[in-house]
């Protein structure tokens, strides 16, 4: 979608409802928002609902940026401590890896 053709009050409209969206557990959302408005908030000239533009581009760029720092912490503990959780290790695994008890 070309936001150049949207109106501004659309672009506003948008922008919130992919905010929304991202908060439902869907962080990759908040990403595809932080970068697809990031022009219309801090590149454009100013107009009136440019404000709260920017205001859920920064919240979905924040939000996107902790999911993918908390997701990858859980990736990291859970390559480091798999085998010492024994069964539920095991257990939150769909593939559980040859070669270590």
């Amino acid at each position: 979608m070309d936001l150049a053709r949207l109106p501004n009050d659309k672009k506003l409209q948008l922008c919130r409802w992919y905010f929304k969206v991202g908060c439902v557990f869907l962080p990759f959302v908040w990403a595809v928002n932080t970068v697809w408005f990031f022009k219309e908030a801090f590149v454009k000239p100013p107009y009136d609902e440019q404000k709260q533009i920017k205001k859920y581009v920064v919240m979905s760029g924040a939000g996107a940026i902790i999911w993918a720092i908390a997701l990858a912490i859980w990736v990291t503990i859970y390559q480091l401590q798999r085998v010492s959780w024994g069964v539920i290790g095991d257990e939150l695994s769909f593939i559980v890896p040859l070669g270590r008890p």
